[in-house]
């Protein structure tokens, strides 16, 4: 049965003085984020603004609890993220009924 995992977060980027500053940050996040979790990721949200991003990630699989192992994993790599904060962040999980 397929399930998909949900995690809506924002991260500030206090460096950013620019859109091209924030940019460059995302894009490095973004890469490294699809890279290491396998996770389709996007910018969703504050588009215009310097210093905040609001992004989306999406992961599928068979088992609840290795969505729920990877969407921690990804958290504590956000958490941990050098160029800026995780400020906010949702997660669900969406199953079949």
């Amino acid at each position: 049965m397929l399930h998909i995992g949900i995690l809506q977060f924002s991260v500030e980027i206090p460096y950013a003085l620019s859109l091209k500053d924030k940019r460059s940050a995302i894009k490095s996040l973004k890469d490294r984020l699809r890279r290491s979790f396998n996770v389709s990721i996007a910018e969703i949200d504050d588009l215009d603004v310097c210093t905040v991003a609001t992004l989306g990630a999406v992961v599928a699989g068979s088992e609840i609890a290795h969505l729920n192992s990877s969407m921690d994993h990804l958290l504590n790599a956000l958490q941990e993220w050098r160029d800026g904060t995780l400020v906010d962040h949702q997660l669900e999980i969406i199953s079949p009924r």
